[in-house]
């Protein structure tokens, strides 16, 4: 298996930096759809907008810091994302969190099936837990059943 070694003080194989690379950029995009939704989620929804903003920069931090301790040059993030919706009111700012949330948890469970390092294992089951757990109150925010999906991280 090739390995990232350019000056690194971890070796990860390719398809694992890879696969961090993409969860990089969804955790990215998470950030920034937290405070798009922020604009149109009532006041009672700030606690939990902080705690998975807050949750999702220290998720992204941590990912740059195990690219970089690989040797590899973390993804920068984009100046913006498209929601795969448009968002106009609390409902559909809820759906964009739940796909934001799914869509870090597809690249974690990503994470867990191209790496054997125990490490990045660990934040990848961490990620993919905390996404799932946030992903069920942003599905029953915006009011979409199930609200529990049986495989979280499962494309």
């Amino acid at each position: 298996m090739p390995t990232t070694t350019t000056g690194g003080s971890r070796e990860l194989p390719e398809e694992t930096v890879d696969a961090l690379q993409k969860a990089l950029g969804t955790e990215h995009a998470a950030v920034w759809v937290y405070g798009l939704a922020s604009a149109f989620l009532p006041a009672a929804a700030q606690p939990a907008l902080t705690e998975g903003a807050t949750a999702h920069r220290a998720r992204r931090d941590a990912t740059e810091r195990l690219l970089r301790d690989a040797g590899a040059t973390p993804a920068a993030s984009a100046p913006a994302y498209l929601p795969p919706n448009p968002v106009t009111d609390a409902a559909s700012a809820a759906a964009m969190l739940v796909s934001a949330e799914n869509d870090t948890s597809v690249a974690w469970r990503g994470v867990l099936e191209r790496s054997d390092d125990q490490d990045v294992r660990r934040a990848a089951v961490d990620a993919l837990t905390a996404s799932a757990v946030r992903a069920v109150s942003w599905r029953q925010r915006a009011g979409q059943s199930p609200a529990v999906v049986a495989f979280p991280g499962r494309p």
